[in-house]
């Protein structure tokens, strides 16, 4: 199973998109809903993410939170997301079943209540 769908990437890409015309037109971004669920099946990680970089795709936007209890919003590679390996070894993978309820900004001060993501 790949991580990410090319559907999945296209949805990230146009949020992507839609984010950053309206940075550049000097409004307010958008805070939409999670894209994807990604977690790590053998450690506590879990990342929400909403969106990518229209000029690096490999960059993504979202809510992470590796297992510290301290979930933060920000950036991450792709890249380095397919890379990590939990205690078992085991890739991340993509839940399946995630369907989001609210927004990235809903979700993030769920988890800081929380502790970690709630999803």
């Amino acid at each position: 199973m790949d991580l990410l769908t090319d559907t999945i990437l296209e949805r990230l890409a146009a949020n992507g998109r839609e984010n950053h015309d309206r940075q550049l037109s000097g409004l307010d971004t958008i805070d939409h809903r999670p894209v994807v669920k990604l977690f790590t099946p053998d450690a506590g990680a879990t990342w929400l993410l909403t969106e990518t970089h229209p000029n690096d795709p490999d960059v993504a936007f979202g809510l992470c939170d590796l297992g510290l209890g301290c979930p933060e919003i920000g950036s991450v590679r792709l890249s380095d997301i397919r890379a990590v390996r939990g205690r078992l070894g085991l890739p991340v993978e993509r839940d399946l079943h995630f369907d989001p309820d609210a927004t990235l900004g809903t979700y993030a001060e769920r988890a800081r209540q929380a502790g970690g993501i709630v999803a």
